[in-house]
Parts: structure tokens; sequence; C-alpha cells
């Protein structure tokens, strides 16, 4: 591997774009760093440098003390924790730390402020308020890896003339995250209706027979539109793979004619 200040010079000299020497430092890097911790976790320290987005902590399934063992060395290690599907618990144990709470979305953030630069722009609709939180989830985890977020709750296909004056909102967005639960048709409806790449997150909402999101994601999966699908109550995946998406196409150079 080429040394850091060669890589660095050749940058400044213009010899290679930001993005080529972004990508050199993440091929070269190595992929088996990790920092351990007890007996209970291995914390993947070099997953930024690696695919460009940060490790983030699944607090459901956690034991308390692993869970704050698991903060206290990320802090140390990375100066920055975020914590998904935070329980009551959990969020009372994690009030030693000063800690910034996303209550819808069950998200707690500590730390130092992310490093990353605005960059794209991601649009969160969903179909249904009961849908929210998921989205919120997924809103969070966006901008957390360094995009802009712009949402629009509530406009099911249920009521399909409330989306259309919300789609001229969302037109500048670089990819859109679209949540439905019962029927799923939603992501559906709006991939058809514009260019922007859309994600179809299946949400656990509805009962019965096909309920729990089982509906909704078959719907999603057969989908004649063109969209990527999650899976059930997948907000963090969504928000993660959008967050990927939309700071790519940032990068990408404006053609001109």
């Amino acid at each position: 591997m080429p040394s850091l200040d060669t890589i660095l010079t050749r940058l400044a000299n213009g010899e290679i774009t930001q993005n080529e020497a972004e990508r050199i430092i993440r091929r070269e890097m190595k992929i088996d760093q990790y920092t351990k911790v007890a007996d209970i976790a291995k914390l993947d320290t070099a997953r930024m440098h690696r695919v460009g987005i940060p490790e983030v902590v699944l607090a459901e399934g956690k034991k308390t003390e692993d869970l704050i063992a698991i903060v206290e060395t990320q802090l140390k290690t990375e100066g920055r924790a975020v914590l998904t599907r935070v329980s009551e618990q959990q969020l009372q144990a994690l009030q030693q730390f000063d800690i910034e709470w996303h209550d819808r979305a069950r998200i707690a953030v500590i730390g130092e402020k992310p490093h990353f630069q605005r960059r794209g722009l991601v649009g969160i609709v969903c179909a249904g308020t009961a849908d929210i939180s998921v989205a919120e989830e997924a809103r969070v985890v966006a901008e957390e890896f360094g995009c802009n977020t712009i949402r629009s709750y509530d406009v099911g296909v249920a009521g399909i003339h409330r989306l259309f004056p919300e789609l001229k909102k969302l037109l500048d967005a670089d990819v859109l995250i679209v949540l439905a639960g019962r029927e799923g048709a939603l992501p559906t409806v709006i991939a058809g209706l514009t260019d922007i790449p859309v994600i179809g997150v299946p949400v656990s909402t509805g009962y019965g027979f096909g309920g729990k999101g089982e509906a909704a994601l078959l719907a999603m999966l057969q989908s004649c539109s063109v969209l990527c699908v999650v899976n059930v109550d997948a907000g963090f995946v969504a928000g993660a793979f959008a967050a990927k998406i939309a700071n790519r196409t940032a990068h990408l150079p404006v053609i001109d004619g």
C-alpha cells in the first residue's frame, strides 16, 4: 500500500481526485481490524473506511451491562456510538452518558458530532401514521450517515390524492425510502411516478391473513415498478443503503450538454 503521505501528495498535485484517494485508502485497509470487548463483542472499527458507513450497535436483545461495555469501548475507539432499537430499561442505564435521544426512532446517539459533510438528499415517505417509528429510524440513520432528509408522512393509497402535492417537494431527492404496511402498495405507486430510485420498506402494521408485514413484503417483491426492497421493519438498512446511494450520487460530476 502506498503511504498516506504519498496518497495525499498525489491528491494535492491533482494527480488523483478526492474520490480516487478515498477508494485507494479503503481498498488497502486491513479488513481484519477490530476492537475486542471482553468476550462479548468485536467492534468493527475499520467499517467506516472499508464500506463508507460506521458500525451501529443494535441494542435489542443485548443485556444492559453488555451494551454499556460496548458503548464505552466504541467511545474510546471512535468517539461516537449510535444505538438502535433501545428499550426503556436500556435507555435508563444510558443516562450516565450525554445522549441525544430520538424517541420515535428509538435511537440513542452518544459522543462527538459526526464528521460527515452533508451531501445527498434522502426523501422519507410513509403510508400511514402507524409506520412513522420505522420511518424515523430510517431518517435518523440517513442523517447520521451524512445526508439531508425530507419527510412526507401519511400519504397512503387509501387517500391517494394526499400524495400528489407531496411529490413536488420530493423531486430533488437522490433516493426515496417509501414505507407501507397492510397491502404495501405505496412504493410501487411512487416508483411508477418518478425516476428517483425507490427503496421499499414493508412495515408490520396490518392484521389477519398476510398481517405483520408479510403481505406488504410480498407485494413489494412482486412490484411491476422498478424498486429495491428491504426486510420487514428494516428502517436501519433502508436508511444506511439510501445514504450510500445519495452520498455517492452527490459526488458524480455534472455533465454539460
